[in-house]
């Protein structure tokens, strides 16, 4: 192997490594914000609520995500201040994306 095969090969692993670490700061970052806005919006979740949010955070983690970013949004406007289990049904089932129908033709 010539001495600029080498040179690239290193230069090479430095760049992926740099991008490793660029990757793994921006997933942990995010996680702190996650848990950052989860703390605000369970101060305004009653127990059965932070109960459901429980059950989707370990059924489904990026729907919690998503619900929490909802919420964060609607306490910040303003438009919610206390949040129930029925509350929480309902802005999930708003959330949920419309079933396709399928016509199976013979």
């Amino acid at each position: 192997m010539s001495e600029l095969d080498e040179i690239r090969k290193r230069k090479l692993e430095e760049l992926m490594r740099a991008q490793q670490q660029q990757h793994n700061n921006d997933e942990q970052e995010f996680a702190q914000q996650v848990q950052q806005l989860e703390a605000i919006v369970k101060q305004r979740l009653t127990k059965e609520a932070v109960q459901r949010y429980g059950n989707i955070k370990a059924a489904n983690p990026q729907k919690a995500v998503q619900l929490l970013a909802v919420l964060g949004q609607l306490i910040q406007g303003g438009r919610i201040d206390t949040i129930d289990d029925e509350l929480l049904k309902k802005i999930l089932i708003r959330m949920q994306e419309p079933k396709k129908d399928f016509n199976i033709r013979k």
